[in-house]
């Protein structure tokens, strides 16, 4: 059954059209585990803290995609609201041809810049070859890795949820079946997991441009457009958390790897990449549901539909609180068995992997509350409190957290930091979205 934007939303039709996005995001998170798994398995443990080692600066370089999608997404669902189709469709057309601009751009500087950068964060030797050998081949991919983030957004918002989740399934088999012959088969190693994920992002982005560039049945099609820099600054300023939440993580997990290396050497690195693979899939469920609201959000917003949005705020709240629950269980019972996927060849780093496992697992019950809290303000068109959430959980309360707690407790301060820094974000959220319910009439 085909949902609209401007319809009533149960819980159970909430889930419906959201849960394609869900799957979306955690299917796509699952590219990077399944780098994790064939290379830690199958080229070694060096190369597999290569990828873990790079990967942030690599997703620093893809996040301008999710801002441009996550902003888009809001102005082009408030401007259907307001019954402008034909203006959202030009909005959504200048958004696509200038994230290929840019992600052309962006590759050829990080493809230069990349060695100076792992080097500067501490890699050299073997590691220092693989992590610029790695991140080379993913960067030729990155203007197809930008608009993949940008259309998981813009499927919700065209009402085509469940088409994005079958583009993201299609790329997660083309990333997953490359691992298994490039790297299990031919045996290519880190050469042959960077090409299975530069091809998983290329059919992303290829796919979903085709399909909106020919008639289809959407509520989003590109079409002649114009440059305006006044939609653009729209978009980059309520996309700006999105972007800050993307960046800020990467360099958070830059950080991570700086004090992983000091205090527990590589194998620290490999413990908490391990850790990041479960983090990922796990919070890719709260993103998804935040991206898959937002449209709704938006469209509600714009046609002011006060009782809409306090029915789907409360009923978020509800929803992300079950998840929150049954994702800090699943990762204590999963702990063992998760952690011997990745290390269960090195009884010394299995170890630290389950302490931090153990540790780490607090922070699903408080991370879904800060990034919902963040989208919702976004979908408000209220870029300014939606980044100012962003920045104080994912750079903020992160780098003082990681900075100080090691001091006290060693290791195991390094685990705790997150689940410090989730917690005060949570708390921060409900505090904005109090003060901001007379403005919003959400409450």
């Amino acid at each position: 059954m085909h949902i609209h934007l401007s319809e009533r939303f149960s819980y159970g039709k909430l889930l419906r059209f959201t849960m394609p996005s869900v799957i979306m995001m955690i299917f796509t998170s699952l590219y990077g585990v399944a780098d994790g798994f064939f290379v830690s398995n199958f080229a070694g443990k060096n190369p597999f803290t290569a990828v873990n080692f790079i990967m942030p600066f690599l997703m620093v370089l893809g996040a301008m995609g999710f801002m441009f999608g996550t902003g888009g997404s809001a102005l082009i669902a408030k401007t259907m609201g307001e019954g402008g189709s034909d203006r959202a469709n030009r909005q959504f057309s200048l958004l696509i041809y200038t994230t290929l601009v840019c992600g052309i751009i962006v590759a050829a500087l990080g493809i230069i810049f990349i060695r100076p950068v792992a080097s500067l964060m501490g890699a050299e030797g073997e590691l220092l070859e693989n992590c610029v050998l790695y991140g080379r081949i993913i960067l030729l991919a990155l203007p197809f890795y930008m608009l993949q983030f940008e259309f998981q957004s813009f499927f919700s918002t065209a009402e085509k949820p469940r088409l994005g989740l079958a583009v993201t399934i299609a790329a997660g088999m083309a990333n997953i079946i490359g691992d298994a012959l490039l790297v299990a088969v031919f045996r290519f190693g880190i050469v042959g997991a960077a090409a299975a994920t530069a091809l998983s992002q290329a059919v992303g982005g290829i796919i979903p441009l085709f399909y909106f560039a020919l008639p289809n049945t959407s509520r989003l099609k590109l079409t002649k457009t114009r440059l305006d820099f006044g939609v653009l600054a729209k978009v980059c300023i309520n996309g700006s958390s999105e972007l800050m939440s993307n960046v800020s993580m990467s360099l958070v997990n830059m950080l991570y790897n700086v004090q992983l290396m000091k205090y527990a050497g590589e194998d620290g690195v490999a413990a908490y990449g391990t850790l990041m693979y479960v983090n990922l899939v796990f919070l890719a469920a709260f993103i998804g549901y935040s991206v898959g609201t937002a449209p709704i959000v938006s469209f509600h917003y714009g046609a002011e539909d006060h009782a809409e949005l306090k029915s789907l705020l409360k009923k978020s709240f509800v929803i992300i609180s079950v998840f929150a629950v049954m994702m800090f269980a699943a990762a204590e019972l999963l702990a063992g068995p998760l952690a011997k996927i990745f290390t269960g060849y090195d009884e010394g780093l299995l170890s630290l992997t389950l302490r931090g496992f153990f540790i780490f697992s607090f922070t699903f019950l408080f991370a879904g509350f800060a990034i919902f809290g963040s989208a919702f303000f976004t979908a408000l068109n209220d870029g300014l409190t939606s980044a100012l959430i962003s920045f104080l959980r994912t750079l903020v309360f992160q780098v003082a957290a990681v900075i100080v707690l090691p001091l006290i407790w060693g290791i195991d301060g390094v685990w705790v930091s997150s689940v410090a820094a989730e917690f005060t974000a949570a708390a921060i959220t409900v505090i904005f979205i109090f003060a901001k319910r007379k403005k919003y009439r959400y409450l």
